[in-house]
């Protein structure tokens, strides 16, 4: 089996390990003093206990509640015109129907579009605030790595031990 093969073969998880941990095996081969010492920090946990996460969220809802209170209605009362339009279909002339018909379809791609930018807005103040949080976290993150004289702190891993988990020390520091 040939060298690529063989790493193609590999999961993507155990390669990205691999690959972190060459370095650390090449400095203890040229005589740097100790074993290597890697942390790891979950970061979805920074994202959703942090204070600084939490302040984040409740910010964004306050923000975003009025215009999800606005969808909401219009979606009702998109679903209510439709209700009414089907119990009265029969009755309506064929232009009457036609018209209504194509109300419903207009008012519906509104209600679409209205839904999508909400959406769209919503996503983008939860990744600014994401972004925010992760820019103070790896400072934060850096400076444990220093102070522990860790050599490598990985944030994603399809298994750790909890002896190398620092992510309750980052969340404390962070919510200083």
């Amino acid at each position: 089996m040939t060298l690529n093969k063989l790493i193609a073969s590999l999961p993507r998880t155990l390669l990205l390990a691999a690959l972190c941990l060459a370095p650390l095996g090449q400095a203890q081969a040229q005589g740097q003093a100790g074993p290597s010492r890697i942390g790891f920090v979950a970061t979805e946990r920074l994202m959703t206990e942090s204070k600084m996460a939490k302040t984040a969220d409740a910010r964004i809802q306050a923000e975003f509640s009025k215009r999800q209170k606005v969808v909401e209605e219009t979606v009702a009362k998109l679903k209510q015109m439709s209700e009414k339009f089907d119990s009265e279909a029969a009755g309506l002339t064929d232009v009457g129907r036609t018209r209504r018909t194509r109300e419903l379809f207009n008012m519906d791609k509104d209600v679409q579009r209205m839904q999508r930018e909400f959406q769209e807005d919503l996503m983008q103040r939860k990744n600014e605030e994401r972004a925010a949080i992760a820019t103070r976290a790896y400072k934060i993150i850096e400076q444990v790595a220093e102070q522990e004289k860790l050599d490598a702190v990985l944030a994603e891993a399809a298994w750790f031990s909890p002896r190398i988990d620092i992510t309750d020390k980052i969340l404390k520091l962070l919510d200083k």
